[in-house]
């Protein structure tokens, strides 16, 4: 019988790690879960100790580590606290871990990951930031250390699975011509124009098709999400822009494919449901059960395509722009929409000046070479601070 694979599971009591944990419970003998981390919910990872019983836990403040030592004292007191930045990157690197779940939004996931890169891990990869802000330095790191990268992104997950089995460093000599990337088109794909000004946070995070955070919920609702995953995919399968085609496709039902040369197109189709996915990666080669209903392909009334509107989807065609720009461009991108994001579900601004943000930080920043962590760190700041300001800027006018 094989080992059990020891994880790290980064953002634990987040929709990716607790659907990872929903995996890892239908296989007690495959997997064991040696550290667990979260942000400030402090009950949730509380109720994740003493379930699993982990050697680490962390949370991202003192104080919030302190609650849960506490609260540990009694059922879980074997699990070690740590916090902040350092506490992530040493869960992530620890000796007896040999998988690393990257689960954490946004770019509080970047350091982490790299240290997981850097000490060879299997890193599933569910934080896109990590490619958008330091594609060229994470990709490096992986392939210099001997780490396995592979996608939990449903579309990103999609798309390898329809490749080659050994693929090449360029695709294009396996006859791949371009991969077609779905997006569901979120909740507005048909809202009048008008009406985006007056849109909600309550709305913009009711996604019809898929369950997951409030972030990544309006991300998809401005197609952010879907321009994101474009930088993505450019670092993962080494495709340059013009090989990668965003496709609206409402049902979630095709979850990404791939074009080949000789006229075949390749899909994964499935229910949406982010176990699907991560079973995937985490048995990759083999498969396992991930509890996930099967698709009955009779159900499936029919399947439609469109292509995006960028009017409807301003920030899909930042994306585009940032990643023609290179650079620390789509540094700037990714942090100007975090703090637009979090200002929106505060009610701090309107829906629609969430891409008005972006694109003036965008025009205000130095596009500069990022090849080192603190220059990368330099940027992300930069941009968040220009951002601010122009929030500000809005709640005063």
């Amino acid at each position: 019988m094989k080992a059990a694979r020891a994880i790290t599971i980064l953002g634990s009591t987040g929709s990716i790690g607790q659907n990872t944990l929903d995996v890892v419970s239908r296989h007690p003998d495959r997997y064991s879960v040696v550290a667990l981390t979260a942000n400030t919910d402090v009950d949730t990872l509380e109720q994740q100790c003493l379930r699993w019983q982990p050697q680490f836990a962390v949370m991202a403040d003192q104080d919030c580590a302190q609650q849960l030592s506490e609260r540990l004292k009694t059922g879980a007191e074997e699990t070690r606290v740590l916090f902040g930045v350092e506490g992530l990157k040493q869960v992530s690197s620890l000796e007896q871990v040999d998988t690393v779940v990257a689960g954490i939004v946004g770019a509080a996931g970047l350091q982490p990951v790299l240290s997981a890169a850097e000490s060879g891990k299997r890193i599933l990869l569910a934080n896109k930031e990590a490619l958008v802000m330091s594609g060229r330095l994470f990709m490096d790191a992986v392939h210099r250390n001997g780490a396995v990268l592979l996608p939990v992104d449903s579309e990103h997950n999609a798309i390898f699975q329809c490749m080659p089995p050994q693929l090449p460093a360029s695709p294009q000599q396996s006859g791949i011509n371009r991969i077609l990337l779905t997006a569901s088109g979120g909740p507005f794909r048909t809202t009048p124009l008008e009406q985006f000004r007056d849109i909600t946070p309550q709305q913009a995070v009711s996604h019809p098709n898929w369950v997951m955070g409030h972030k990544i919920s309006v991300d998809s609702a401005t197609m952010m999400n879907k321009g994101l995953e474009v930088i993505e995919a450019h670092w993962l399968f080494n495709l340059p822009q013009d090989m990668i085609e965003v496709v609206i496709h409402p049902q979630s039902i095709i979850h990404s494919m791939v074009s080949y040369t000789d006229g075949s197109i390749l899909a994964q189709l499935g229910n949406p449901d982010m176990r699907t996915p991560i079973a995937h990666c985490l048995a990759w080669p083999e498969r396992i059960d991930s509890g996930v209903e099967p698709l009955d392909i009779f159900d499936v009334a029919n399947l439609e395509f469109e292509k995006p509107d960028l009017q409807r989807f301003p920030c899909l065609k930042l994306c585009y722009q940032a990643m023609q720009a290179g650079g620390s461009a789509s540094i700037a991108l990714n942090a100007a929409n975090e703090i637009a994001v979090e200002a929106f579900l505060q009610n701090k601004i309107a829906f629609t000046s969430i891409a008005g943000i972006i694109q003036a930080v965008l025009g205000e920043i130095t596009i500069t070479d990022t090849g080192t962590l603190e220059e990368i760190l330099a940027a992300d700041q930069s941009a968040r601070e220009i951002a601010r300001s122009r929030i500000h800027h809005l709640q005063t006018v």
